[in-house]
């Protein structure tokens, strides 16, 4: 199959329209999915444990008579670290100092302003109880397993329950070792709908979480987003996402493989090239086509650059500015010179790599900052999942009578033009 990405020069007639169909992903849900999904989590509420070992059984190839049988022991535990070699266990420890490092400048503490005898402030505390998914299938994911857990412990969370279709040790052994050095409490072997709706309600075995993080499939995105409301959830995450920029400067063939990176994930993820210089973008094709026979992902990297994939021409670094905050990227990589200068002009990017050393892949694994990112355009308005996502804020409030009288006149006239006799009423009992 040939790799044949859009092309788009901002000069032609119908670039914006081009840039929108191909940034749109078809968002129909499969309504047999959605069912299916509505269904696993309404037999899980009504019947607990029951229905979660039919289930267990059913989809994560784990076949189990009784429930307690879905805890990793510490035995297991023990065994994962035999599995592992010696480089893996270093860089594994060495990526959870630089997250942690990072992570713990993010932490918010409480904080309280007196004026006139009143106090105005807030009440910093964690979140109890959270459930992180870690996705397995066919590999192990311990990268999933450092960013979700590390920021939680940071900001207290007394207990974290990990939910991971576990077949046999062997094959996940660094996701299970990485949860041990993270101080995960609890593991469990169990994926799928049914894992979120188990952490979501709880069942007489397994306790109900607050909050659950991670990524997963399609059953696993639809859960959480019906368990949302019930609990708390960290997002709704689409395909991978990259955008590189770059000048003639930049060596092609780091950039075709930096595009790779992200194309590999899935057919729907989205590479996407922005130069003002053709000659780069034709290089960089050039790069691409030969490279990509050596990738052992290269029908999902083919897929991905035909589907999605863009490489965009413009005139100026104004344009450039425009087009990255109207495609919001989850990953930005600024490879050219003047870096800088284009730094000032993004305000919409999930995270921004900045200069030709620091490609994406540094923030998938070790880099420090977090790889759990907004999809699809959502960091308009989202940010990398932090500390601050596992800490909650109650508002402190405490007035002396002075203040109350003042507050009191205020709070009656708004509450008098709302047609609150009530509230007006609770107000003019401090007027004394």
């Amino acid at each position: 199959m040939k790799i044949n990405p859009l092309r788009v020069d901002t000069s032609d007639k119908y670039f914006e329209k081009k840039i929108l169909k191909r940034i749109r992903i078809n968002n129909n849900i499969n309504k047999k999915v959605q069912n299916n999904v509505d269904e696993i989590i309404s037999d899980i509420r009504e019947n607990g444990d029951n229905s979660l070992v039919r289930f267990i059984r059913k989809f994560d190839d784990y076949n189990i008579k009784n429930i307690k049988k879905i805890v990793i022991t510490p035995n297991e535990i023990k065994k994962a670290y035999k599995c592992i070699d010696k480089l893996q266990l270093t860089s594994l420890k060495k990526s959870i100092k630089r997250i942690r490092d990072f992570s713990k400048k993010q932490k918010s503490s409480s904080w309280m302003s007196k004026k006139d005898g009143s106090i105005l402030g807030e009440k910093v505390t964690p979140i109890e109880t959270v459930g992180i998914y870690v996705p397995a299938g066919k590999a192990s994911y311990p990268s999933t397993v450092l960013m979700n857990t590390i920021p939680a412990k940071i900001a207290g969370v007394k207990n974290i329950i990990m939910a991971c279709p576990i077949s046999n040790i062997d094959d996940h052994a660094l996701a299970i070792v990485a949860a041990d050095l993270c101080g995960v409490d609890t593991i469990l072997r169990m994926g799928g709908a049914h894992a979120i709706a188990a952490l979501a309600y709880g069942t007489k075995s397994i306790s109900k979480v607050d909050k659950i993080v991670g990524p997963g499939n399609i059953y696993v995105t639809l859960a959480k987003k019906a368990v949302f409301g019930d609990v708390g959830i960290d997002n709704i995450a689409g395909p991978s996402e990259v955008v590189i920029i770059a000048d003639s400067s930049n060596n092609p063939d780091w950039i075709a493989m930096d595009l790779f990176s992200q194309a590999e994930h899935d057919e729907l993820a989205q590479p996407i090239l922005i130069s003002s210089s053709m000659k780069l973008i034709n290089d960089v094709h050039n790069s691409v086509e030969k490279l990509l026979p050596s990738m052992l992902r290269k029908n999902i990297i083919t897929k991905s650059f035909n589907a999605r994939g863009m490489y965009i021409k413009t005139k100026s670094i104004k344009e450039i500015g425009i087009i990255v905050n109207n495609i919001a990227p989850e990953h930005l990589e600024i490879m050219s010179k003047n870096y800088k200068d284009l730094l000032k002009l993004i305000t919409n990017a999930g995270a921004i790599f900045l200069g030709e050393y620091t490609p994406e892949v540094f923030g998938d694994y070790c880099a420090g900052p977090n790889h759990v990112l907004p999809t699809s355009g959502s960091a308009r308005f989202a940010s990398p999942l932090g500390v601050y996502d596992f800490q909650k804020r109650s508002s402190l409030i405490s007035l002396s009578k002075k203040t109350a009288i003042e507050l009191s006149k205020i709070s009656v006239s708004m509450a008098l033009s709302e047609g609150l006799q009530g509230h007006a009423l609770s107000a003019k009992y401090r007027d004394k």
